[in-house]
């Protein structure tokens, strides 16, 4: 078991897998939900390169942190589309520098290889993925035994790469426990049954922080819609409130204001006037 003051390395979570533990993960975009998951206990979270700096990792605490590497038109680093392994590969460096775990990188497998042929912890991807979404729909991947299979030998393909792991997005409950028993890679399963060796929410599900459709797998365990909403009307309130006593003129008060003694206030008109004759 890692001590909970310290940060796991990609060897604890594998020892974790191999002791049939089950990891907690969630994906993060702010300093008060990464610093809240780390007193929560949460196991590992999955930070956009984006959102990820020095402040975050300090916020992370013990939390394993998975960076995710920008892929495509899905955003930059350093001012461009990362598209070559030598550019994966800059901006991983410069993501461990900043205290990185792991990186997620839904490129190519030749690019894929080069950054695990660096020693660099690479998460990859497998089901239902997002950033390849036109091929397949938003849809779960795998319900027939052909798509099933094809799942697999992907996931066998980046374990030969060399992949730490891979996220497992939106498959049969069965076909991800399978998978997640026949790999030494870490499976992170989104949507993928109580099989998977992590399960993988976004923060913004288990807070409620939308309206509106959410996936099957997501679970939302506080109204944070609601109290947002809340304090938006009490914002809108106050605003109203400033407004009414600038025009009444009870804003601003006495308390608010600077004194200056009556004498000095004399001195001050003397001179302002004998200045203007």
């Amino acid at each position: 078991m890692v001590h909970r003051n310290t940060r796991p390395t990609v060897a604890d979570i594998r020892a974790m897998k191999v002791r049939g533990e089950k990891l907690s993960m969630l994906y993060v975009t702010t300093l008060d939900e990464a610093a809240a998951a780390s007193s929560a206990g949460i196991d590992m979270l999955s930070i956009e390169g984006r959102f990820f700096s020095p402040e975050m990792r300090e916020a992370a605490g013990r939390c394993f942190v998975q960076v995710g590497l920008p892929y495509g038109g899905w955003g930059k680093f350093d001012g461009r589309h990362l598209a070559t392994a030598e550019d994966y590969l800059r901006a991983a460096f410069h993501f461990t520098a900043m205290g990185g775990d792991c990186f997620y990188c839904a490129a190519s497998h030749d690019i894929q290889k080069a950054l695990c042929d660096n020693h660099v912890p690479v998460v990859a991807h497998v089901g239902l993925i997002p950033s390849y979404i036109t091929w397949t729909g938003f849809r779960a991947v795998g319900k027939t035994a052909e798509e099933a299979l094809k799942v697999l030998a992907a996931v066998n393909r980046l374990e030969e790469i060399g992949c730490f792991g891979a996220e497992l997005e939106v498959v049969p409950d069965r076909v991800g426990e399978f998978i997640s028993k026949n790999t030494t890679m870490i499976m992170l399963g989104m949507g993928a049954g109580p099989g998977a060796d992590a399960q993988y929410l976004f923060a913004e599900d288990v807070l409620g922080h939308t309206d509106g459709h959410r996936p099957r797998h997501a679970k939302t365990y506080r109204n944070f819609a609601a109290e947002y909403a809340r304090l938006q009307a009490e914002r809108v309130a106050a605003f109203g409130e400033f407004i009414a006593d600038v025009q009444s003129g009870a804003y601003p008060a006495p308390r608010h204001n600077v004194p200056m003694a009556d004498a000095e206030f004399e001195c001050f008109l003397a001179g302002a006037t004998s200045a203007r004759a």
